[in-house]
């Protein structure tokens, strides 16, 4: 009978993400004991139960680090408005880089990680799209706004995601992209509701949201994220994991930073990068059906 596994990841210099198979999951702090078990990397294989519990306690742990210093401020339509400048930026090189890292797993002889890179390559093509008809849909010029801004907050994620898939040995990347498509599946349909209640009434701007939601195919593409990287030898799982935690990380970042600006800093932004001013910006930007709800929420995976 085969013994149930245990993986343990070090995601920073003195906290390790240990998780048995059963889903039980905690973090351990080094203490320099000559006797710690798991101070050295993990050679076994994996398993969908433990490897999903270190991937969102990675995720857990990237958040925590702005949990006390979080900005908190009212959701409002000039605030979705950037993000989905944002989801535009973050989506639109999406399926070049990540055939650019299926390549080099073909030169690396791995043609098992080079499938499943080109078949999340083939999935992602055109959501950018969706983000653009979306913006179209809030009378905004989102093909002349997207070339002039790239939101502050998400300049360094986009740059990660470039560095991963243009490295020599690109396995972080499904690490980056299971961050981003796991927080994304957990919106739900009150989500996009009360994204729904933010925008003028009879206007339908969340086409993005819905594909990037638990009622579109996030959900599956994580289903199916964990299955693989539970398969994978443990250096990389190790590095996944490691990849995971330092792009929740930044996206932690990124999105506390547009969370303090104002409206009026954000409509500023967004004038100045179209050289006119927005229509919204002029009737204002409150809800008009009410309705408060962030649009990238920090992640609320509990790990147990």
């Amino acid at each position: 009978m085969a013994r149930p596994v245990m993986e343990w990841v070090n995601v920073t210099d003195d906290v390790s993400i240990i998780a048995r198979e059963s889903g039980e999951v905690w973090f351990h702090t080094a203490n320099g004991a000559k006797d710690d078990p798991f101070a050295t990397p993990m050679t076994g294989r994996g398993a969908v139960g433990s490897t999903v519990r270190l991937l969102d306690g990675a995720i857990n742990l990237g958040f925590a680090k702005i949990e006390k210093r979080l900005a908190r401020r009212e959701p409002t339509l000039a605030a979705y408005i950037v993000a989905l400048v944002g989801a535009y930026h973050t989506s639109v090189h999406t399926p070049r880089n990540l055939c650019r890292a299926a390549s080099r797993f073909e030169e690396l002889g791995r043609p098992e990680v080079a499938a499943y890179l080109e078949d999340r390559a083939r999935e992602e093509t055109g959501h950018d799209r969706l983000a653009l008809k979306d913006l179209r849909a809030l009378s905004v010029p989102g093909e002349r706004l997207v070339a002039n801004f790239i939101p502050e907050g998400i300049k360094p994620l986009c740059k990660r995601f470039d560095d991963l898939c243009f490295h020599d040995y690109p396995i972080g990347c499904i690490g980056y992209a299971y961050c981003l498509e796991r927080i994304s599946a957990l919106k739900q349909k009150t989500d996009i509701e009360k994204v729904r209640a933010l925008c003028p009434d009879g206007v339908d701007a969340t086409r993005f949201l819905r594909t990037h939601s638990g009622l579109g195919s996030e959900a599956a593409h994580v289903e199916e994220a964990i299955e693989f990287i539970a398969s994978l030898p443990a250096n990389d799982r190790i590095a996944i994991v490691q990849e995971t935690y330092q792009s929740a990380s930044i996206m932690a970042e990124g999105y506390n930073h547009e969370l303090l600006k104002s409206d009026a800093e954000i409509f500023e932004e967004l004038q100045q990068a179209l050289g006119e001013t927005l229509p919204l910006s002029r009737r204002g930007s409150s809800p008009s059906r009410g309705g408060k709800r962030n649009i990238q929420p920090a992640v609320s995976v509990v790990a147990s």
